[in-house]
């Protein structure tokens, strides 16, 4: 269809209709998280003769565009005077602040889907209905008006006209934007061993609407391989818009130096680089409304303007181009980047922006699934994290500080503050003589206490907008409401557990098993790309990160020569716990060996700082003529440059940094040449035993008949071959990789090495080590 023009009913209103200020001052915005069960709730009560979630299209040709307005109404129902369009918003302000014009755009896209019905029917007037939810009072007020069929169309009529200069824009950037994309040709002379296998798999998934998960060793170019052929699918019309997702600042960087690799080449996109909120606000405080930041005062007044000048002047929207046009236009910096992602074929943003239950992007997956695209960086990080975002906890400690702070000043406030406490309070009970409670139920009368206290902070809120009590209360309140929101997903996945420890209470709601969730986000594209340099075993990624059955999986070789690779696997250690302090001489021995038979850098990785501090310490002690690092927990962002700052290419001599496996040092940093050339990773990477894990191992055993392996070996050895990972960068590199751990010659997991791995050679001792490394360092290295 030329010059089609797709959009949401809702995007359409907003994009056109809101003014005024950014405000987040209370005033009980939607609790979009229980929209859709009020909606249920109330769509069931209306009686048979209520359609619910009726979706309506309107296709109209208009100035040589095809315009494509869709959305779902909420209801429609026919009454003695005729039909109704109902549209049903959820409110957590008082009822009593609610007015017909409480809000002008829901009218505005409720008398759009009124427009469509009336014409599809042939009406020449039709009723428009919204109906306001109060969430916590379960209070309902609905305000009815009447439109004849020609108000409507004139309605709908300046709405289009209103956007022609948009959708130009739009027709004019596709057709230059589709030409590149189709005579775009792979920046380099030739492709990496594996790459073009890679890239190819990467199209066929996106062209059959799939999902697939792939292994690419480090250094395959991973990044390249999956964007390029996703921007070759995208100007053959095979997809819609790329969202490049990562877990990581250093990775989003590798989506930007890709697209600067593309450039030269005749690139046309527009691209996106969305940051956290806190991360690029301007203002000392992140206070956003009109009276604390002047970046928010008249935003939406503002902004049309500013889009449309950043678009027609640029390609690619990083954070610091971002933060420059919106200091020179005094506009909001983080609303700027989601505005400009309308416009935008790219955007590169953190997993939350898909799969966070609060703050994924409405604006793109609200409408229903789309032909989207969805590249996931680093997917090893993704359960993980998805665990924590769908996981909620309160602190009694929390609540009982603010009452203290609140004391006499608001009285009302303290009451309902104490009312709070003392139902954590009686959580302390059902944990009897235990330091923790575990339910596979909710907690159905502590939630009740909740939903009172968020009702009695609704009303609160909105007649204390401002003030150092509001200031004070806002994070409890917000962590309630999260903790509300996840009780509406509580299932089968979830177990709540209630710690106690001395008079601190803290209920939590815990996320055993979150893959139901990222299979619902990704169902929001068309085609997902799960992409890692650790991603195996294949059934269990597949599995935990809700692949489904149809998912591909692929494995791909690493693409550098064997032979400059060491890996020698030292079986005469244990690093059990319990073995721990009798074997610190013989690890210091062995790591001694390493670093002596070649002059340059060296890693080591540990399990935890305390067993990492006890080898430091004694490798210090035994050998001070060699060069040391120590990881600490406290190392801000500065410490953390000074410290890989150490590892200059070529030293003239050697040094050796003690780090933690799985912490910051362990994956994501890139020390080419001769900036390393040796790891050794200490032990298996085991989780620290605790309830949580076991209660996870109990999940796993119950649902998959795996408990250990799921909750602690393959996590475990990710963590391994992530740290292994930072050796060998490119077809130069060389050096070797010592793991330390007599369980590395266990069948289960060598069962676990990637393929490059298979010529892993044993050794009993450091004699065997001295020789293996002499042997290997001898051997010539061409260039």
């Amino acid at each position: 269809m030329n010059n089609a023009i797709r959009l949401s009913v809702r995007t359409l209103v907003e994009f056109l209709l809101q003014h005024g200020s950014i405000d987040n001052r209370y005033a009980g915005a939607d609790r979009a998280g229980e929209g859709s069960r009020i909606h249920r709730k109330l769509q069931k009560e209306a009686g048979a003769g209520y359609a619910a979630e009726v979706f309506l299209s309107r296709t109209v040709e208009r100035d040589g565009f095809t315009y494509i307005i869709e959305g779902r109404a909420d209801g429609i129902f026919e009454e003695p005077g005729g039909f109704v369009i109902d549209e049903i918003k959820t409110v957590t302000v008082p009822m009593e602040h609610i007015r017909a014009d409480y809000e002008p755009l829901h009218w505005a896209q409720a008398m759009c889907y009124a427009c469509f019905y009336a014409r599809q029917n042939t009406l020449s007037a039709i009723g428009v209905q919204l109906t306001y939810y109060q969430a916590d009072t379960d209070e309902i007020q609905r305000f009815r008006r009447t439109y004849s069929l020609d108000e409507l169309e004139a309605f709908f009529d300046g709405l289009l006209e209103k956007y022609r200069p948009w959708a130009e824009l739009t027709r004019d950037w596709a057709v230059l934007r589709t030409q590149s994309l189709k005579a775009l040709a792979f920046p380099f002379p030739a492709y990496r061993p594996g790459q073009r296998r890679l890239a190819a798999g990467v199209y066929r998934a996106i062209a059959s609407g799939s999902r697939l998960f792939c292994q690419a060793p480090t250094g395959i170019g991973k990044t390249l391989s999956t964007l390029f052929p996703a921007l070759k699918a995208m100007g053959e019309g095979k997809s819609g818009r790329i969202f490049y997702l990562t877990a990581k600042t250093i990775t989003r960087q590798a989506a930007q130096e890709a697209l600067s690799i593309l450039r030269p080449g005749g690139l046309r996109l527009k691209a996106v680089t969305l940051t956290a909120k806190e991360k690029i606000c301007p203002m000392p405080k992140t206070d956003c409304n009109p009276v604390a930041c002047p970046y928010a005062a008249g935003y939406y007044d503002k902004i049309s303007g500013v889009l449309s000048g950043l678009l027609r002047g640029e390609d690619f929207f990083t954070r610091e181009a971002i933060e420059q046009a919106a200091a020179a236009h005094e506009v909001c910096p983080f609303e700027l980047a989601l505005d400009l992602s309308l416009w935008c074929d790219l955007i590169i943003c953190d997993y939350n922006y898909l799969f966070d239950p609060v703050v994924y992007l409405r604006r793109f997956f609200d409408g229903g699934p789309q032909d989207y695209v969805f590249l996931i960086d680093e997917a090893h990080n993704l359960l993980d994290r998805a665990r924590d975002m769908y996981t909620a906890s309160l602190k009694k400690s929390e609540v009982l500080e603010l009452k203290k702070a609140i004391g006499k000043s608001d009285a009302p406030l303290a009451r309902a503050l104490n009312r709070l406490n003392t139902a954590m309070a009686a959580l302390r009970k059902q944990c009897g003589d235990e330091a923790v409670f575990t339910s596979k139920e909710p907690l159905e009368d502590f939630n009740r206490a909740l939903a009172r206290f968020s009702a009695y902070c609704d009303a609160w809120l909105e007649d204390h907008r401002d003030g150092a009590a509001h200031d004070a209360l806002l994070p409890l309140y917000f962590e309630v409401r999260f903790y509300l929101k996840i009780t509406e997903l509580y299932d089968s996945h979830y177990i709540t557990c209630v710690y106690r420890k001395g008079s601190e209470v803290q209920p939590k709601l815990l996320c055993l098993d979150p893959s139901a969730f990222l299979d619902n986000a990704m169902k929001r594209g068309k085609a997902a790309v799960l992409f890692s340099a650790t991603l195996s075993p294949a059934g269990y990624f597949i599995d935990v990160l809700g692949g489904g059955e149809e998912a591909r999986y692929a494995a791909l070789p690493s693409p550098f020569p064997r032979e400059n690779l060491c890996l020698l696997s030292a079986c005469h250690i244990s690093t059990k716990y319990t073995e721990r302090e009798k074997s610190l001489n013989g690890l210091c021995a062995l790591l001694y060996e390493m670093v002596r038979a070649q002059t340059g850098n060296y890693m080591v990785y540990f399990p935890s700082y305390q067993y990492m501090r006890q080898a430091y310490e004694l490798f210090h002690e035994q050998y001070p003529q060699v060069e040391t690092l120590l990881q600490t927990a406290d190392m801000d962002e500065a410490a953390r440059e000074e410290f890989l700052s150490r590892f200059q290419d070529a030293p003239e001599t050697t040094l050796l940094g003690f780090c933690v496996l799985g912490g910051i040092y362990s994956e994501g940093i890139n020390l080419q040449g001769n900036r390393l050339i040796g790891v050794a990773v200490v032990g298996v990477g085991l989780p620290q035993v605790n309830r949580e894990q076991e209660i996870l191992r109990d999940y796993y055993e119950e649902s998959r008949g795996h408990g250990f392996a799921f909750t602690y070996q393959y996590p475990g050895m990710n963590k391994v071959l992530q740290a292994a990972g930072r050796l060998i960068r490119s077809e130069r590199d060389r050096g070797v990789v010592l793991l330390v751990d007599s369980r590395f010659s266990r069948r289960d997991y060598r069962a676990l090495f990637p393929v490059h791995w298979s010529g892993a050679r044993r050794i009993y001792s450091t004699e065997e080590l001295r020789k293996s490394l002499e042997e290997f360092w001898r051997q010539p290295h061409f260039d």
